[in-house]
């Protein structure tokens, strides 16, 4: 029995157009994690791309600048971190039973 080819590509074509949709819709998408107890939040796209850091007042005025930057960095990795779960979460969706375990596809 031959393989339908042109039903094959027409699924793989739909998958790409889904795929695309998908990830247009991931920039419109945010996480937001703090860190220091809600001290320092930062809120990341879908996209991985850094949309805002909130530094509470107390923190700001203080004169730690070192805790204070590791706070920031804490808080945008952890929301980066999110966001890359978040993205991983909506592609699978997209490819799911399309695509073998263990089959890697690059940007995803």
């Amino acid at each position: 029995m031959k393989p339908n080819l042109q039903g094959m590509m027409k699924q793989v074509q739909k998958m790409q157009a889904e795929m695309e949709k998908v990830q247009n819709e991931l920039a419109n998408k945010s996480v937001t994690e703090d860190a220091g107890g809600g001290m320092v939040k930062a809120t990341v796209n879908g996209r991985k791309e850094l949309i805002s850091v909130k530094i509470e007042d107390e923190v700001a005025s203080g004169s730690d600048k070192e805790m204070l930057e590791d706070l920031i960095v804490a808080a945008v990795n952890k929301a980066l971190e999110s966001a890359g779960k978040m993205a991983e979460e909506e592609m699978a969706n997209v490819t799911k039973g399309m695509i073998p375990p263990g089959f890697n596809i690059p940007g995803l």
